[in-house]
């Protein structure tokens, strides 16, 4: 357990920084709202309308964000994998391999999609 020590006093200092933040920046901060200050902001235009349940969003996003999540998993897993790979000996490999095939199948489905198309 005192390994994990340094982590969790990590933890416990970041989490005392947000606090203190929140509650000073609450204290000190301005409060003269007014209606411009409390309307939404795009970019410095008038923001869009949007229909009540919200706006749509097209295929295309979620084949991206998709496509992100396949590609940060990969990496999450893959580059520890590589710097452990004489510890871990065959079993590693296999396990890697199988892992691969699985990231393979989301691949060519995001490949079929479209999702690699930029238009």
């Amino acid at each position: 357990m005192e390994l994990y020590t340094p982590i969790f006093v990590l933890g416990g200092i970041g989490a005392a920084f947000v606090i203190v933040s929140m509650i000073v920046g609450a204290i000190a901060g301005p409060k003269r709202y007014n209606r411009t200050k409390l309307q939404a902001y795009e970019c410095g235009i008038d923001p869009t309308p949007q229909p009540v349940g919200g706006g749509r969003f097209t295929v295309k996003y979620y084949l991206t964000a998709m496509l992100f999540i396949v590609f940060d998993i990969e990496v999450i897993f893959l580059v520890p994998w590589a710097v452990h790979l004489d510890a871990l000996g065959i079993f590693g490999l296999v396990v890697m391999v199988l892992f691969l095939v699985n990231v393979s199948i989301a691949y060519a489905y995001e490949w079929r999609r479209g999702g690699l198309e930029w238009n």
